[in-house]
């Protein structure tokens, strides 16, 4: 089809798929409008924004399996001035499909079957079993236009618009010349605009877009972390159930016999999974200090892991006050200790002034199984969630901000 414009001598030539009922100049936004005879006449004319469109009448990009050509363009506006870009796009089989922008967020809606008149107050949608919250109840205008319509452009009257929104997906509700259509969409990434017209370029994206999906859903989160906190409670559960302590020495060592000497244990056998080694230490140190050193040698390969523990033990007064520093005993572990044939090599020691410290008690306990790690865990996936919780809850708070219907609180 072409279509001359008087009003600029230019001529606009496309091959639309449809009955052209308002033609819209590209060039200087004369609008016309077919009369009985298939003559298109000056109407009126719409003042051209100032903004420029990513998308030129007549061009094509391929969605949806099938390569579309832009064959009109809008622009409204609703008070007090949020405006935004419709691009009308049509393929060989003369399916229609809608491309949306705005702030730099795209969508992509299809003509829905038609649905039952609103009734008024109405603010939630069901839509193949999902909930469609309401979003927006306003009035649009037509403020700019290019390119071939198959319907008659309102002049002078507004658009009644109903949103509803359950991102990524929307349902815009439209009556225009006292004719309601429905719309579903979903929301678009710039990637996927990008690829379906190369060479585009695109806006900016600015704030949250309506339908703009989070980068998580709470709930799915929420059950995933609850499937990973049970699946590890689970496991330790299943590995040690089977397991019992394990006393691989337990011993007291008089310093008189062994200071600063080594003591080897007969071997001993560990059997099951792996499994801390706790070692406690006990020694009279008053105002002095104490050491034991222990070797824990692997008979089967020759691995040998070493832990080493200072017990210091002070006190006295100052100023008046009495005061301690230190204990006399301590624990600590030899993590991750698997299976094997072992014996331990012990040094015990004390300071060489120290005459009142006689003794040093040593056990060695294997296979206490600590649950600390998996609570550590399953504590910081709780925080994680509460983190992802904030973000999520200020993302729907943005996208929330600019609609009348919002259930979230402002300062």
């Amino acid at each position: 089809m072409k279509i001359p414009c008087y009003d600029c001598n230019v001529e606009t030539e496309l091959e639309v798929g449809f009955e052209v009922i308002n033609f819209v100049c590209p060039i200087c936004r004369s609008l016309y409008e077919a009369d009985n005879d298939g003559k298109f006449r000056r109407k009126s004319k719409y003042k051209a924004e100032t903004e420029t469109y990513p998308l030129v009448i007549g061009e094509t990009g391929f969605l949806k399996g099938s390569e579309y050509r832009v064959t009109g363009i809008l622009r409204k506006k609703v008070h007090p001035d949020y405006r935004w870009t419709e691009f009308i796009l049509q393929n060989e089989a003369k399916e229609f499909l809608y491309l949306s922008v705005s702030n730099g967020h795209w969508m992509m809606l299809t003509e829905m079957e038609k649905i039952d008149p609103l009734k008024k107050g109405v603010k939630v949608l069901n839509h193949n079993d999902e909930r469609y919250d309401l979003f927006e109840h306003s009035d649009a205008e037509i403020i700019d236009a290019k390119g071939f319509f198959d319907f008659e452009l309102p002049q002078n009257k507004y658009i009644h618009l109903a949103e509803f929104i359950n991102p990524p997906f929307i349902i815009s509700v439209e009556k225009m010349n006292n004719v309601q259509t429905a719309f579903h969409g979903e929301y678009v990434s710039k990637s996927k605009i990008r690829k379906a017209f190369p060479g585009i370029n695109l806006p900016y994206q600015i704030g949250t877009g309506m339908i703009q999906p989070s980068l998580f859903d709470l709930r799915n989160t929420a059950v995933i972390f609850c499937l990973f906190a049970l699946l590890i409670l689970t496991s330790n559960w299943y590995i040690y159930k089977d397991q019992v302590e394990q006393n691989v020495f337990d011993s007291t060592i008089k310093f008189s016999e062994f200071n600063n000497k080594e003591i080897t244990t007969p071997s001993f056998v560990l059997n099951g999974a792996s499994a801390p080694m706790t070692i406690k230490v006990s020694t009279g140190v008053s105002n002095s200090w104490a050491n034991l050193n222990i070797a824990l040698i692997n008979e089967n390969n020759g691995d040998e892991t070493y832990a080493n523990k200072d017990i210091e033990y002070y006190y006295g007064t100052s100023d008046g006050e009495s005061w301690t520093e230190g204990s006399q005993s301590d624990t600590f572990n030899i993590c991750g200790v698997k299976a094997g044939k072992y014996h331990l090599s012990i040094t015990p020691m004390k300071a060489p002034e120290d005459l009142s410290n006689s003794t040093m008690n040593v056990s060695v306990v294997w296979n206490q199984p600590s649950s600390r790690n998996v609570w550590l865990v399953i504590l910081g996936m709780a925080v994680l969630y509460f983190i992802i919780y904030y973000f999520t809850n200020q993302f729907e708070k943005q996208r929330w901000a600019d609609s009348s219907y919002s259930t979230y609180e402002y300062e």
